[in-house]
Order: structure tokens, then sequence, then C-alpha cells
């Protein structure tokens, strides 16, 4: 398996994420709570996303990453920045709409300094399952074909939850 690393810096509000690798659901509870964090700080303005040295992101990712450029969107009413330079991952954000709710640039950024690592989460399975669910939900509202695309596992995953 690849490496991953999620790099940030943030100034005056204005956030940078930096994806480093596969961004898969082993770090969704990571990105997870570096949304909430982000988005319950009261300077938060927007976010750029570069995503120019990730390999592979999965939905779960992709529906983290639309939750927070909403947040930045009701926050500001200025859609954040994602920066893709890979054409499968382009493709990827394409396909699920992300032009409606980020600006995407797909050449790199001239000079991102001063990024910390952000340590990864342990999560249980009952997190981990709880974040894929919400992740794919805020996936589903962005369009009719995200919704007809994770309706089945929205509904396997809501089957399987405790109680």
């Amino acid at each position: 398996m690849a490496g991953y690393k999620i790099l940030q810096a943030d100034k005056q509000g204005i956030y940078v994420l930096k994806f480093i690798g596969e961004i898969r659901l082993n770090l969704c509870s990571t990105l997870d709570n570096l949304v909430e964090s982000i988005t319950r700080d009261p300077d938060f303005k927007t976010v750029v996303i570069d995503l120019t040295e990730t390999e592979i992101v999965d939905s779960t990712t992709l529906g983290l990453l639309a939750k927070i450029a909403l947040a930045a969107y009701k926050q500001s009413h200025f859609l954040p920045t994602l920066i893709s330079t890979n054409p499968d991952v382009t493709r990827i954000i394409s396909s699920m709409g992300f032009d409606k709710i980020f600006i995407i640039v797909r050449e790199p950024a001239s000079r991102i300094e001063d990024l910390e690592e952000i340590p990864v989460l342990k999560a249980s399975e009952q997190q981990v399952r709880e974040k894929v669910l919400d992740a794919h939900k805020v996936l589903m509202g962005m369009n009719s074909k995200n919704r007809e695309e994770f309706k089945n596992l929205v509904k396997a995953l809501e089957c399987e939850e405790p109680g």
C-alpha cells in the first residue's frame, strides 16, 4: 500500500489542505475531525484543497471534501478552490459534480509552504461506518447522478446501524 499524508496550513481563516498519496477510507475519521475543526473556527473563510500529489481518492473522502466545500461557501459565499493535476483524480471529481462546489484549477500552485502534517486518528469500525454514511449522503445531496450512484450503499449502511 502506498503512503498517505494530509498537510495543513491556515492564515487569517484561509485553510490550505494538501493530500499526498492514497486518500481512502482509513483517513475518514482524521479528515472528518479536520473538517469539523475548520468549520468551527470563527475566522474560517475558505479552503484550498491541493490534490496535485494525490494518487487515489475514494468516495468517502470526496463526500468529506464536499462537506467542507459547502461549509466554506455558506461561510463566505465564495467557491473554495480545488487543485488537481492528476487526470484520473480530475475525472473523478468532475464526474461527482465538484465543478459546482469548487473552482477547479488544473495546474499546481506555485508555492505552498508552512504546511504541518495532520496526525492520523484511530477509529472504531462503528465510527468509520458513520463517517462513510455521512460522506456519501453529502455526495448524494449534490446531484441526481450521485444520488443514484450511492443510494444502495447508503441503504446498506443504514441497515447496519446498531439499534
